[in-house]
């Protein structure tokens, strides 16, 4: 009864906040969520040294890269615009919930639509790879305005039943469907063989069982093989796509669909993990203060 009663609070509280950030006109809101992720590196001690320590292990592997967008910036202060990416994508969010942010999806531009176009004229359903970068939230509640149809996406059910629905009820305004992660392989596999459209984040660290060693960032890390096997099961194209911002708009950019070699043997499947895991270091690499850092990506590496 106790646990149920602060479920409860929490989601009066949050829905209180979601309710009085909506009302702000969007220039303030803007301002407020940078304010918001400056609050959160303060009070979040733990997450801000997990940021400042990921980043200043890849920062030499990322400098080398063509595409690296990060100038001559110090961990530290990269670390300090994630926070700020990540206040300003919760703020926009709230906005969102309470139908407040046409003018933000207005202002969306998609790069790369003609690989979009591609991969649907095949038929066989598709997988938008992305990661936990800019507003990925904002992306796949955008999808069905942006591309004219509805979008599944794969995500875990929170602990609280009643903050559950209240993502739930903002995902279906968007017209978005939620597979949650319990028995989420036959789901997906449902999906696809309608020709629907899966949302799959694939950026975080997964356990052995589940993925394949790769290079990521110039360190050791363990990435799903999840992409691979229902591209080689089903044949389903999986397009890269990432949002970023630039100045107060976001941009979404489409890649050509991955390439599998469909080796069966164990370094085949190492090397495919690895392909589609290059496009999400490409994202992070052009953008690197727009990815969620304060994951421990590198983790369960140590044995290895």
């Amino acid at each position: 009864m106790l646990k149920r009663a602060i479920w409860l609070l929490q989601v009066v509280v949050l829905y209180g906040f979601t309710w009085l950030v909506a009302l702000l006109p969007e220039e303030s809101a803007d301002h407020l969520g940078t304010q918001v992720g400056l609050l959160m590196r303060r009070v979040l001690v733990g997450r801000r040294r997990i940021a400042e320590e990921n980043i200043a292990a890849s920062l030499a592997s990322m400098r080398q890269q063509p595409n690296w967008g990060g100038g001559d910036a110090t961990a530290e202060e990269l670390a300090r615009q994630v926070f700020c990416n990540i206040g300003r994508s919760l703020v926009e969010s709230c906005r969102l919930y309470h139908g407040r942010g046409d003018d933000l999806i207005d202002r969306i531009e998609v790069l790369g639509m003609e690989h979009y176009q591609a991969a649907r004229a095949m038929g066989k359903g598709l997988i938008f790879l992305t990661g936990h970068c800019g507003n990925w939230e904002l992306s796949a509640l955008a999808f069905a305005r942006l591309f004219d149809a509805p979008i599944t996406v794969v995500a875990r059910r929170q602990n609280n039943p009643y903050l559950n629905r209240m993502v739930e009820r903002m995902r279906i305004h968007y017209d978005n469907r939620v597979i949650y992660k319990d028995n989420a392989m036959k789901n997906i596999m449902a999906v696809i063989r309608k020709n629907g459209v899966i949302g799959l984040l694939v950026d975080q660290a997964v356990f052995p069982q589940e993925g394949c060693l790769i290079e990521f960032l110039g360190r050791k890390a363990w990435a799903s093989r999840a992409p691979v096997f229902l591209a080689r099961k089903t044949g389903v194209p999986v397009l890269p796509a990432f949002i970023h911002r630039e100045g107060t708009r976001h941009v979404i950019e489409l890649s050509p669909a991955v390439t599998f070699s469909g080796d069966p043997s164990d370094v085949g499947w190492q090397a495919d993990v690895q392909q589609y895991s290059h496009a999400i270091e490409q994202c992070i690499t052009a953008h690197p203060t727009e990815w969620y850092w304060v994951h421990r990506r590198w983790k369960r590496t140590e044995q290895v």
